[in-house]
Parts: C-alpha cells; sequence; structure tokens
C-alpha cells in the first residue's frame, strides 16, 4: 500500500493559467488530515503548462506530474489520470474548478465507516468565481441514500426521478479498475455507476463537495466541455441509460417482461426529452435558434407540449427561425455580398436582428436596385409577388425570398 489517502486526479492541456489557479486553491485550501497527492496528466501541452507544476512542485506540494510527447485526447488523458492515482480514493477534478475541502473529508470519513460502498456521488455547485458565490446545484439529493450491491432497479428509479447526473464522485481505487473502462456512444457516468454497483453498494450524499466554476476569474465566458454535452449529448443520456438497464438485466436484478419494457423505455424517454429542453434553452440563448427549433420538433412530438424551458422562447421562435434561415442561405452562397430588401420602408431595425442572427459583417445591407451586381445580390421582399418582378430582372432565382418560403416549414 503506498499511504496515501486521496489522489487528485488533473487532466489538463495548454491552459496554464488556469492550472495555476486551480493549484493555488489546492496550496491555499486542501488541508486534509491524511495523506494526500495531485496526479496531473499534461496532454503534451506547448504552453507553460510544465513550468507551473514545477512551480508548485518547489512550493512542497505533493504532486506527482506525467507529460505525453503527443495529444491522446481528452479522454485518454482523464483515464491515465485516474489509472496513475496511487490513493485508496480517486476523484476527478477539472483543471478549472475546486473541491470543497471539508466536504471531500466528510466523504473520505464516510466510505472509510462505509467499507462496502464502492464510490460516493453528490451533487456540485455552479460556481461564480468572480463573486465568489454558489449559483446553484447541478442536481438535489434530499437525503443521504446507500444502494446495496446489485440493486439496479432501485438505482435507475433513483436516476431517473431525481433527474440525477453521476459524474461527480469520490471512488475506491479497488472498483475503479475495473469499472473505468472506454465507453463513447452510451454517456459514461450511467455506464460507469452500473459498473460500480456490480461491485458493491453505492451512495449518493446531499453534500457537495465540488465546485464547477461556470464564471471563471481567469477569462469570462471561457469553452466547456460540460456546456458542450448538455447541448449535444441528449441522445447519449439515452444510451447511458439502456446500457445501465442492459447491465442490471443482465445480472438478473431486474425483471424483464414486455410491460416493464415499455415502463423502462418510458423513463428513458422522459428523461432524455427533459435534456432536450434544456438543450432547446442553451441554443436560444445562444442565438441558435435553427437548431433550438430541430430540438423543439422533437420534445413536441415526444409529448411534452409546455415545458417550462420552451415556454419563454415559443412566441417569438418562429420569427427567429425565419430571420435566421433567411441570413443561413444568404451567408452560405458564395460570392454574394448585398442584401436587396424589397418594399421595405425602414430596414434599421431588421438590419439589426439580422446582423444580431448573424448575418456577415461583409454583406451590405440595401434597398436600393443599383448597389450591387445582381449576381451578387440576394433578395428579400415583402410582399409575395414582388418575388416573379426581380427573377425577371435577373436575380437568381433560388436567392430572391419572401417570407413564405422563410416560414412555410417552420410549424409550431
Amino acid at each position: 500500500m503506498s499511504g496515501i489517502k486521496l489522489s487528485i486526479c488533473i487532466p489538463t492541456y495548454n491552459r496554464e493559467a488556469y492550472l495555476r489557479n486551480a493549484l493555488t486553491y489546492c496550496e491555499n485550501d486542501y488541508k486534509f488530515a491524511f495523506p494526500f497527492e495531485i496526479v496531473i496528466c499534461d496532454n503534451a501541452s506547448t504552453d507553460g503548462t510544465q513550468q507551473v507544476v514545477e512551480e508548485f512542485i518547489a512550493r512542497g506540494q505533493p504532486i506527482r506530474y506525467y507529460k505525453r510527447e503527443t495529444n491522446a485526447g481528452a479522454a485518454a488523458n482523464v483515464t491515465s489520470a485516474l489509472r496513475l492515482g496511487k490513493g485508496e480514493y480517486l476523484i476527478y477534478l477539472a483543471d478549472d474548478d475546486m473541491l470543497i475541502a471539508d466536504a471531500v473529508a466528510d466523504t473520505i470519513r464516510y466510505l472509510d465507516n462505509n467499507q462496502e460502498v464502492t464510490c460516493a456521488h453528490a451533487p456540485w455547485f455552479l460556481y461564480d468565481e468572480v463573486a465568489k458565490t454558489d449559483i446553484t446545484k447541478f442536481y438535489n439529493v434530499e437525503e443521504d441514500r446507500k444502494f446495496p450491491h446489485g440493486s439496479f432497479g432501485d438505482v435507475f428509479q433513483y436516476i431517473c426521478e431525481g433527474h440525477i447526473f453521476p459524474e461527480i464522485a469520490i471512488y475506491r481505487s479497488s472498483a475503479l479498475r475495473s469499472a473505468w473502462i472506454p465507453r463513447e456512444f452510451c454517456f459514461y457516468p450511467f455506464p460507469f455507476l452500473a459498473h460500480f454497483l456490480d461491485q458493491g453498494a453505492v451512495s449518493f450524499l446531499q453534500r457537495p463537495f465540488y465546485r464547477s466554476i461556470v464564471n471563471s476569474a481567469i477569462a469570462r465566458d471561457r469553452p466547456q466541455e460540460g456546456t458542450n454535452d448538455v447541448m449535444t449529448s441528449w441522445d447519449r443520456y439515452r444510451g447511458g441509460l439502456e446500457y445501465f438497464l442492459y447491465m442490471g438485466v443482465k445480472r438478473g436484478a431486474m425483471t424483464l417482461t414486455p410491460e416493464t419494457r415499455l415502463k423502462y423505455d418510458e423513463m428513458c424517454k422522459v428523461f432524455t426529452l427533459n435534456r432536450m429542453a434544456v438543450a432547446f434553452r442553451f441554443w436560444a440563448e445562444r442565438k441558435n435558434f435553427i437548431k433550438a427549433y430541430e430540438l423543439y420538433t422533437r420534445i413536441m412530438w415526444g409529448g411534452m407540449l409546455n415545458h417550462p424551458e420552451i415556454r419563454s422562447f415559443r412566441e417569438r421562435l418562429p420569427l427567429m427561425v425565419a430571420i435566421q434561415t433567411l441570413v443561413s442561405e444568404v451567408n452560405s452562397a458564395i460570392g454574394i455580398d448585398t442584401l436587396l430588401l424589397g418594399g421595405f420602408s425602414e430596414i434599421t431595425a431588421l438590419e439589426g436582428l439580422m446582423r444580431e442572427l448573424g448575418l456577415n459583417g461583409k454583406v451590405k445591407v440595401t434597398v436600393k436596385l443599383s448597389d450591387s451586381p445582381l449576381e451578387s445580390t440576394a433578395v428579400f421582399v415583402s410582399v409575395n409577388s414582388d418575388r416573379e418582378y426581380f427573377v425577371a430582372l435577373g436575380y437568381l432565382p433560388n436567392l430572391v425570398f419572401h417570407e413564405h418560403d422563410l416560414s412555410r416549414h417552420i410549424i409550431m
């Protein structure tokens, strides 16, 4: 045995400023009564990452540092950080997030006192580092729950009813050895939870021990992989749930009949639709209304006709999708540098909306026919009958639009 109680496992790549910040939290705040280490796996960074790590090693931080010669991808680097940990327990820490040290210590104490538990999950805070305040928790646990080894049915019910995401946990190293294996088409936290449950008990604790920094003091609006998952991974969420169910059935812990299959399928569907509704809001807030509308059609087909994530966008969605469709078509056509608005007396507000929705800054918006050659001009007309007039003048027929062309297939 190494004698190390906890390995804090940090994968990183070309993020020296964030890593310095994370290690500063380690240095100042992580005062544990047990031996711990920080395992850093560097995915072939070309910035000053190595120098940052060496600074903290020189200041006495218990860091073990590994650097690849070539980038192996994010998943391999996360796996490497966990596999290289020597601790009895392991925790993943993103290089731009932070732990809550006293809550981590409480969770370690819980695991010491519950040797049958293979991993202890908890919700996590979304944290504003600038204001130094917790914004919200990603999900809620009303009371500590321990699920016995193999209790797949109860855990599945718990996940679906509480909309639980088992992403943040402290893992028992002896169980992680076989639990943490590559999974891609299925959202990994659900298969991994199944693997841990297949080896022993799993717990969901009320108190968060992790802060995911959503407003960074280092840089505003930085890209976050978790946000990308929220916006695109809804079908992988369903895949993860189905993987979990498959394991439960194959281990004999869940009975599969035509009736229970329908029940589980419906639970997977509802979970997935709720995640799609969150993704809809994210896309709409980013002003990508075309993608939001695609999600809208699937959510409506799924039967969630008045989902709260959609309600506030619903009235203006058709107009936004129509205008953004025009913008997309104009931006996509090679050689188009002018958008002629035919039959509009006042264009300031309309042009402002089109710019807001992504109209290329190099495209000139005008009401004058003589401003640009016909072959480099798209036309948007206010009256459908005007379309034939502009086509007759020689404007490209598939680049003369009326609102009906843009909104015909937007069905609310």
